[in-house]
């Protein structure tokens, strides 16, 4: 006889599954299955209750959520590249400086031939100190000083232009007790530190035409102001407004179009310097600078003999130079060759080798500038480093401009090399800056 068919028992729980016959499977829990799919215990093995089971799963996975999670470790970023490139530089100055001016000073300081190479080392030396205890600061800081340095700017230089010290014929050194200085080198640092300030205040804003009018009306009389006794530094203070608002502007035609406009007046620079100095905008040594310019074989012994001197010892030099100390232009024939042109010296000496290398670290260090800049936290970092970088590039393309006779000579050092004492301690506070900016970028490290 056949087996009778058991019926199917209903399910148990509304969310069980449904098999054969449309019934619905009974829900399990997670605990029977575990139990089902464990491997048989040990003989003697005490055997575990579900109930303990469970609990001791929900230990298991609470002690794993209560596991610290690691921390991504945070450092700052310093620039070493940039800190060997000032080293470098600074060093090869004081080599170059001594090689320079070592004949000179025999004769001026009874026959010691260091003079020179001393003082500015002890100067550097100092800023050097002074620019690592700025770079470990936050640049920030520097923000809340910018209008009081700005006043102070207009303040300095009015003081030199009544009661500074006369050489050659200008006015650039203001005495304060023992010690002189240039009041010029205060105010590139200061409009940097102002400009910045108020380019990161106006954040978008820069991009309308009165806000590009209001950073211009704040460095066009300071720098009509220093130009009167220093054209050269006037152009700088102009250009590092310029390159600022460049780099935070969208608008580029504008800056073409001056760009243009400057080609534009030194290609007619004679007619254009003979009305201002009619008018008297133009002082006289500074016209005859101009004419020089445009033809220094014309007066050889007067107008145009630094010009001249100065390509003589380019020319010598050839590809390799005459060796370090071997320049014969140095020995009373090239005027201020410790100072504008050093880079002269550095042609005859080391030769186009020697002078290309020098540029090619002046090009590494700007490209440093860059990165900083760009990877600055906020936009007040960012436009400090972008004007000392304006400042760095603009005062060593005039300079070796004016020692190839590609323009006219505006008197302009050589940043780093060049002997100025004022000089190198300002360029190693506005190295400070850029390093205080690149200490402030954060690298994650997991």
């Amino acid at each position: 006889m056949a087996k009778k068919r058991q019926p199917v028992r209903a399910a148990v729980g509304a969310d069980s599954r449904v098999y054969a016959g449309g019934q619905r499977r009974p829900h399990q829990s997670a605990a029977p299955a575990a139990r089902r799919n464990a491997p048989p215990q040990a003989a003697g093995a005490r055997r575990q209750s579900p109930a303990r089971a469970e609990s001791a799963a929900a230990h298991a996975r609470q002690g794993a959520y209560d596991q610290p999670v690691k921390k991504k470790k945070v450092r700052h970023f310093y620039d070493y590249s940039l800190l060997f490139c000032i080293i470098f530089l600074t060093a090869f100055g004081l080599v170059m400086i001594y090689s320079a001016s070592s004949y000179s000073a025999q004769l001026e300081y009874d026959g010691n031939a260091a003079y020179f190479m001393l003082r500015q080392g002890k100067i550097a030396v100092a800023g050097f100190v002074f620019m690592l205890i700025i770079s470990k600061m936050d640049y920030h800081f520097f923000a809340r000083f910018a209008v009081p340095a700005y006043v102070m700017s207009y303040v300095l230089m009015i003081a030199v232009s009544i009661v500074g010290t006369e050489a050659n014929g200008k006015k650039r050194w203001l005495p304060i007790g023992p010690v002189s200085f240039q009041p010029t080198e205060f105010v590139k640092i200061a409009l940097i530190v102002m400009l910045a300030a108020v380019i990161a205040e106006m954040g978008s804003r820069i991009n309308k035409w009165k806000s590009m009018g209001v950073v211009l009306a704040l460095t066009a009389p300071l720098a009509g102001l220093v130009a009167m006794n220093n054209l050269s530094s006037g152009i700088i203070i102009m250009g590092i407004a310029v390159s600022m608002l460049f780099v935070a502007c969208r608008v580029k035609w504008p800056f073409f179009l001056g760009g243009a406009a400057c080609l534009g007046t030194l290609a007619f620079a004679g007619p254009i310097g003979k009305a201002l100095n009619v008018i008297g905008l133009l002082q006289d040594y500074q016209y005859n600078r101009i004419l020089a310019w445009l033809n220094p074989e014309s007066d050889p012994t007067d107008k145009g003999f630094q010009v001249l001197q100065g390509l003589y010892a380019i020319g010598s030099g050839g590809l390799t130079g005459q060796g370090l100390g071997e320049s014969i232009q140095k020995l009373g024939f090239l005027p201020e060759s410790q100072n504008d042109m050093i880079f002269a010296i550095i042609c005859e000496e080391l030769g186009l080798f020697g002078a290309v290398s020098i540029i090619l670290i002046f090009l590494f260090m700007i490209y440093r500038f860059m990165l900083i800049a760009w990877n600055a936290p906020d936009l007040l970092g960012g436009l400090m480093v972008v004007g000392v970088m304006g400042h760095i590039a603009i005062q060593v393309i005039l300079n070796i401009a004016v020692v190839s006779n590609s323009i006219p000579n505006t008197g302009i050092t050589l940043p780093f090399i060049s002997y100025g004492g004022t000089s190198i301690l300002f360029l190693m506070a506005e190295m400070g800056i850029v390093l205080s900016v690149s200490n402030q970028i954060k690298l994650e490290k997991t």
